[in-house]
């Protein structure tokens, strides 16, 4: 999916807004509601994610080669006569390649990325303990993340689609100045309505910004430094 790169990362990194939706629910019915205890909650979650871990391990599988068909037969004999030349050629090249942190807009992405996460992270982790000091009861607090998992599931799918369209970094600024704005409006949701409300569109909005900054990422790189660009970019939004 060489054009459709936002679509399909999007589709890949939703898998986790997906768990994000089934979790919460879980551990509040073992913890609360059937009282199963800590221990036993945490075996349950592990032996819930063994087969799907044990799935992707046994599927996710490197990209097939595409054979050059346009190459003419009368060429055959020279790329044969040349294969081991080229390949001890490719080998010694085949290194680290730190050009992309040279990059200027690579290293503004990231520094940017970096300070956006400062808060992105924050409501998914309070928004149940805010909906608690509202007045709300445990059980539909933990609802309230469950939305917003959902939401950021369209999130990270629907801005991909459009983002191959209308431009990777259009949308990903877009997404983050939203979810910015939408952070500032968070403490204004007093009502159950007004929280979930809230909680739908700071969902959708933070999913684009996990969904399309990889994308972002991978419009700098090319091939062969794109895993150090992504690792170099996920290490400055985990420092912050």
């Amino acid at each position: 999916m060489a054009h459709r790169r936002g679509l399909a990362l999007g589709l890949t990194i939703g898998g986790s807004s997906i768990g994000g939706v089934i979790w919460p629910i879980m551990l509040e019915q073992l913890l609360a509601v059937r009282g199963l205890g800590f221990g036993w909650t945490m075996r349950a979650v592990a032996f819930t994610m063994l087969p799907l871990l044990a799935t992707t391990c046994l599927t996710v599988v490197d990209a097939p080669i595409v054979p050059d068909t346009a190459a003419s037969p009368a060429s055959d004999g020279i790329e044969k006569a040349a294969e081991s030349s080229a390949d001890d050629e490719v080998t010694r090249e085949k290194r680290a390649d730190f050009s992309i942190l040279r990059n200027t807009t690579f290293v503004l992405l990231c520094g940017g990325l970096a300070i956006g996460y400062f808060g992105l992270f924050t409501p998914l982790f309070y928004v149940p303990a805010f909906g608690v000091a509202r007045g709300l009861s445990s059980s539909t607090a933990f609802y309230l993340l469950s939305g917003l998992n959902a939401a950021s599931f369209l999130g990270r799918v629907i801005p991909g689609f459009l983002a191959d369209r209308y431009g990777h970094f259009n949308l990903c600024a877009l997404a983050a100045l939203s979810a910015g704005v939408l952070g500032f409006c968070w403490t204004a949701a007093s009502s159950l309505a007004g929280l979930a409300v809230w909680s739908l569109a700071y969902g959708f909005c933070s999913g684009a910004v996990m969904s399309l900054q990889t994308a972002c990422v991978g419009k700098i790189a090319h091939h062969d430094n794109q895993g150090l660009a992504v690792g170099f970019m996920m290490a400055t939004i985990a420092v912050t």
